[in-house]
């Protein structure tokens, strides 16, 4: 079994290489950054992996051409190399956010993308160009919307969160009330690998979550726990906070609007019909073990900068 990734040098990319490795799969790169990168596509892999892209930021970098010239046309032309190849799987990491930014209720992959940032919409655009092509027999394509993936080595909002719990900072943010679904990256690795082997599993759209969703309070409650800290949750009113964090979409400060959103909005992601394709009842790494090995990784790698 040989597998090919593209963006394998990335916190997933990195992850899921190894993962596969120690598995007994060969798995190499596949750098679009390289001018001639088509004359790199091996053809007797059986599974391309498209990692690579310009991903979500909540400081808005980047232009908006960026994001469509990476996140589509790069995947349109990738594409374009996996049907005249003869590998058999191409995977496409879109994004719930290909869908909506914001959740009533629960994420399904039957909901209508309605996206409203240049990230979301370049995802989506993407979906739709692969969705529109006619597979060859033998051939499969799998378009994977994972919600917020986390993990050891990852940085983004959790490491934030985690720096507030570990200084004593209150949490001001306890009056939003809201549900989140988490990917733990060992869930996203194993469900890959399944996909890979289960020859059965049709073409299609799949959202990768782990099984639970939690509310930011219980994430924080569980940071101060791995930390030895105790829980000090502020409800300050929801209007309020809403009026401080405009000044963060002006000024580089810690809490913008974007962040904010991410933080304390509800997300949840429903990841049945990957389960009920595999057959499996259960991810094999809950919500609750799965942030709690992520959390502990950034106080493991706190000690290591103290000791270098």
């Amino acid at each position: 079994m040989k597998i090919q990734i593209t963006g394998i040098s990335g916190f997933v990319g990195s992850n899921l290489k190894e993962y596969l490795t120690n598995r007994n799969i060969d798995v190499t790169a596949l750098s679009m950054r390289s001018s001639n990168w088509i004359s790199l596509i091996e053809d007797d892999a059986d599974a391309l992996v498209h990692l690579a892209g310009k991903a979500h930021d909540t400081i808005s970098s980047g232009s908006s051409e960026e994001y469509f010239a990476i996140n589509r046309d790069l995947t349109i032309e990738l594409f374009k190399c996996f049907l005249k190849s003869n590998i058999s799987d191409f995977f496409y990491f879109s994004s719930s956010k290909a869908v909506a930014d914001t959740v009533n209720g629960v994420l399904t992959e039957e909901i209508v993308g309605n996206p409203q940032t240049a990230y979301g919409k370049s995802k989506w655009e993407g979906e739709q160009y692969l969705l529109g092509q006619e597979l060859p027999l033998g051939k499969r394509l799998f378009i994977i919307r994972p919600c917020m993936i986390h993990g050891p080595g990852n940085k983004g909002n959790l490491n934030l969160l985690y720096k507030v719990v570990l200084k004593g900072v209150p949490w001001p943010l306890a009056n939003f009330v809201n549900k989140r679904s988490f990917l733990s990256i060992d869930n996203l690795c194993f469900l890959i690998e399944q996909m890979i082997y289960s020859k059965d599993v049709p073409s299609g759209i799949y959202n990768f979550a782990d099984d639970d969703s939690l509310s930011t309070n219980s994430l924080v409650e569980l940071i101060a726990k791995c930390v030895g800290k105790p829980k000090r949750l502020w409800h300050i009113p929801t209007t309020l906070i809403k009026m401080i964090v405009k000044v963060g979409d002006i000024l580089p400060l810690p809490l913008n609007s974007e962040r904010l959103k991410k933080l304390t909005e509800s997300y949840v992601v429903s990841n049945n019909k990957i389960k009920k394709v595999l057959r499996i009842q259960k991810l094999p790494t809950t919500s609750i073990d799965g942030l709690r090995k992520t959390i502990m990784s950034f106080t493991e790698r706190q000690e290591s900068d103290l000791n270098t």
